[in-house]
């Protein structure tokens, strides 16, 4: 199991659009792969777990992963952040 602390750059944050291009992202890999933010620990291939963290810009949440490609999805997924979502 891995985690890695990110901050969310886009101006919207993991609203609907971002969140659904995180969401297909996250379904791309096999292992296990949760965000947490405050606590809260949601199931990031849930759109409504995602959504229902009220994730905006500026705001540093955890992702964590476990499995076969828990490497790979921690640094994809980063990587989706970064990016801005392709914004």
């Amino acid at each position: 199991m891995i985690s890695r602390n990110i901050t969310i750059q886009n101006g919207v944050g993991l609203h609907t659009r971002p969140a659904t291009f995180f969401i297909q992202k996250a379904n791309s890999y096999k292992s296990y792969i949760w965000v947490e933010k405050d606590e809260r620990r949601v199931n990031a291939k849930s759109l409504l777990g995602v959504l229902s963290l009220g994730v905006v810009k500026g705001m540093t949440i955890t992702l964590i992963a476990d499995g076969i490609d828990e490497v790979e999805a921690i640094n994809g997924l980063e990587d989706l952040i970064l990016t801005g979502f392709t914004e």
